[in-house]
């Protein structure tokens, strides 16, 4: 079993466009996301004017946790966004099969956790899905069904990764969506 997932949050504000990275490994954003938000340990960041669970600040234009280490050392640690709504952060790369870092969507703020999806662009290039379109339950509320295995996710993130990842009836083709 995997350990769980660690919180990354802002200490202070982190201002849009800043860029994290390279990401270090094996890229596989989303390999472990789950509809639920499982509880784990806290880790803060912050941007360096604020003094400092897991923290980063800015020092010197980079971006560190508490004890100094650079984003390269915690990084990976970043949940996977379930949907654009709790997304502050977007996957991109310089070139297609170049390094991968991390770039601020939008001035990020203090208490705010720090969550990671793909660009479009890297979203393509990996052969994740871009977009998923939701139908609604007995009861009203928004589902995405994977077309499949049928298989249904509260959120489309989940859905993406379920099908880049998991999905055995997929067989590896890209993810097609069908208007009911």
């Amino acid at each position: 079993s995997r350990a769980p997932a660690i919180s990354v949050s802002a200490e202070s504000c982190i201002p849009a466009g800043l860029r994290l990275g390279p990401v270090p490994g094996t890229f596989k954003l989303g390999k472990y996301l789950s509809d639920r938000k499982e509880p784990g340990p806290k880790k803060k960041v912050f941007s360096y004017a604020v003094p400092p669970v897991f923290q980063v600040r800015m020092v010197r234009g980079e971006l560190v946790d508490e004890a100094g280490s650079s984003a390269l050392e915690w990084i990976g640690l970043i949940r996977a966004a379930r949907n654009s709504q709790e997304q502050t952060l977007e996957a991109v790369a310089d070139l297609p099969g170049g390094q991968i870092f991390y770039r601020a969507l939008r001035d990020v703020q203090p208490g705010e956790e720090l969550t990671v999806w793909y660009s479009n662009p890297l979203a393509q290039w990996f052969d994740i899905p871009v977009t998923a379109t939701p139908t609604h339950d007995e009861k009203g509320e928004e589902r995405y069904i994977c077309w499949y295995c049928w298989r249904t996710f509260k959120y489309p993130n989940s859905l993406k990764a379920h099908v880049h990842f998991h999905c055995a009836l997929s067989h590896g083709r890209p993810f097609h969506h069908h208007d009911h």
